[in-house]
């Protein structure tokens, strides 16, 4: 039985791929290799069936938020933002910084990391991070041996995948993360705050349990802006219908921008709407 992608998922796809074109446009080497792999995953059918099952255990099994196909896409496409940003403002990634790799090369890995990051939430939420790392790494592997075959590309594949595997770990902010674009995750991660990721949990008869401020303080993130900043190449601006929304800025986001190697890069502003914004970085 073919899985079928729901039209949220169908929606998000289309921005991905619009970001990847219009970034990869921006590079002298015009590489494809970051949008062959993100169509790639998003017509796969096993990743498909992954994120869907991982997406059960959160909100129907543990009642929390949505960690499946959506809630991966919006990641992918936060990261492809933030990364165009960056490359817009001459910041060099760590491949390139250290001369290990090409800007394809790392937006791959970015990619193959926040797709699939949650890959583990199928097993549980303890460790979900490490279990992620296992459950990925074959699709990983499979995909990188079909798109950049042979013994000539070794070495790139390689690199890819080990620093897919670090965005992929590091994404919780529970274990040390160096490179830069392993930071541009946990923060891509951490800004799919708003509401929507709430509403379906919100709406199952639950009994109250502890951890329930989370959803209802997400419930107050109205949206989630990423752009340009003044000070600092990205801005992250967070609009809220409520206060309670800053426990989720405080206790989620800003502790993912400060275990991030991204936060010298960052702006980061909240506030209720109609009211003055408060600067955190």
């Amino acid at each position: 039985m073919k899985i079928e992608r729901s039209p949220k998922e169908i929606s998000v796809d289309k921005k991905i791929i619009s970001a990847l074109e219009k970034l990869i446009a921006l590079t002298p080497e015009k590489d494809g290799l970051p949008l062959t792999v993100a169509k790639a995953l998003m017509r796969d059918q096993e990743i498909e069936a992954v994120q869907n099952y991982a997406n059960n255990v959160s909100i129907v099994r543990l009642g929390y938020n949505d960690h499946g196909p959506v809630h991966m896409r919006t990641v992918t496409h936060n990261a492809i933002k933030m990364t165009e940003i960056l490359y817009k403002a001459g910041v060099q990634l760590s491949l390139q910084k250290e001369k290990a790799g090409t800007f394809a090369d790392s937006l791959t890995a970015i990619i193959f990391a926040s797709f699939l990051h949650d890959f583990g939430m199928s097993i549980g939420r303890q460790d979900h991070e490490l279990y992620s790392v296992f459950l990925a790494l074959p699709v990983i592997e499979r995909l990188l041996n079909k798109f950049i075959p042979g013994g000539e590309n070794i070495v790139r594949r390689v690199t890819v995948r080990s620093l897919a595997m670090e965005g992929i770990v590091g994404h919780m902010g529970t274990h040390k993360i160096h490179s830069l674009e392993a930071g541009i995750i946990l923060i891509a991660d951490g800004c799919d705050m708003t509401k929507g990721r709430a509403r379906i949990p919100l709406g199952l008869d639950n009994a109250p349990t502890i951890g329930d401020i989370h959803k209802y303080s997400a419930n107050s993130i109205e949206r989630v802006e990423i752009g340009a900043g003044s000070e600092k190449p990205v801005r992250i601006q967070i609009y809220m219908s409520a206060e309670v929304g800053f426990f989720q800025i405080e206790e989620v986001l800003l502790q993912k921008i400060n275990a991030s190697p991204a936060k010298p890069y960052i702006e980061l502003l909240a506030g209720v709407e109609g009211e003055a914004m408060k600067q955190y970085l």
